[in-house]
């Protein structure tokens, strides 16, 4: 194949991520309104280029409460930062349909180089004659590298929210 643009299928793609909470379970969530840029050939991903932008105000953790708080400057700032932002710079092939992918992840204005994982999940043509194309993407990052730091002391030892999150975005895409 040729070096395509692809057209984010948003109805069939999602944004996740996990965190610790109370250092016995994890909270999850989402982020609804996201879209991206991408150029690339689906046979070789280490030619793409990419960018993918979230609307900061769209998570949803299925709690209200929970999400307007995300919103506030104890985490995300989101009318200072309504966006968070990733731009691949590079990407590695480390096996059939894997990939490392290098790039800078923007988030609450800080800019950090962070590595995921792609795993190429293949092409097909849908119903109406588009062909789509198919990818996982897993990392994890630490949300005090970016500014969101707030937390609280369990009086049974430990912290309330874990540093780590865990990113994993399903994305499908239009080959135009």
């Amino acid at each position: 194949m040729t070096i395509k643009a692809w057209t984010l299928d948003n109805a069939h793609s999602s944004v996740d991520f996990s965190v610790k909470h109370m250092m016995i379970s994890k909270v999850k969530g989402s982020f609804k309104d996201f879209t991206a840029t991408i150029v690339a050939d689906p046979e070789d991903l280490t030619t793409a280029e990419i960018e993918f932008e979230v609307q900061m105000a769209s998570i949803d953790t299925r709690n209200l409460d929970r999400d307007n708080h995300l919103r506030t400057n104890d985490f995300f700032e989101v009318e200072a930062h309504p966006t968070m932002k990733f731009v691949a710079i590079r990407i590695e092939k480390t096996d059939d349909g894997e990939y490392n992918v290098f790039g800078n992840l923007t988030i609450k204005g800080v800019t950090r180089a962070e590595v995921f994982t792609a795993t190429f999940e293949g092409t097909g043509q849908d119903p109406w004659g588009q062909t789509k194309v198919g990818f996982t993407v897993e990392g994890k990052v630490n949300r005090s590298d970016y500014g969101i730091v707030y937390n609280a002391a369990l009086e049974t030892g430990g912290v309330l929210i874990g540093d780590q999150v865990k990113i994993s975005l399903d994305v499908q895409a239009v080959i135009t």
